[in-house]
């Protein structure tokens, strides 16, 4: 079984497209994967695990995630990112969300950002 178990997994986190940046129940950065490390570059990237959330974000995004923290809330939501080029504005789905020990004790937030194309189809299910 052990050797099944071996077989199928796989470093996911490693190639997945998409910023994951994991922090504590205080705000500490404590992972950030390759796509979250290349968002954040020009602010130190893996430099910036072990830092606080709140020294990363502007006073008003400071006491949304002082409440996340301190209910265990969710917050999505939708930015525009515009470029000073001839690029079409981007886009990006940003998903801040509570995770839980194994044992069902808060561990603290994960934002994951997704940059969302620009002509992105809707679908109605």
């Amino acid at each position: 079984m052990d050797n099944m178990k071996e077989k199928n997994t796989f470093d996911w986190i490693a190639s997945y497209p998409h910023g994951v940046t994991v922090s504590d129940t205080e705000g500490i950065i404590i992972a950030m994967n390759g796509a979250s490390c290349e968002n954040f570059k020009k602010y130190g990237g893996e430099k910036l695990i072990g830092s606080s959330l709140f020294d990363c974000h502007p006073k008003s995004a400071n006491t949304i995630i002082r409440n996340q923290l301190d209910f265990q809330e969710a917050n999505t939501y939708i930015t525009e990112k515009v470029e000073k080029t001839e690029k079409a504005e981007e886009k990006r789905l940003i998903s801040q969300t509570p995770w839980y020990h194994a044992d069902k004790t808060f561990g603290g937030l994960v934002e994951t950002i997704i940059d969302l194309p620009v002509n992105m189809t809707v679908k109605k299910r």
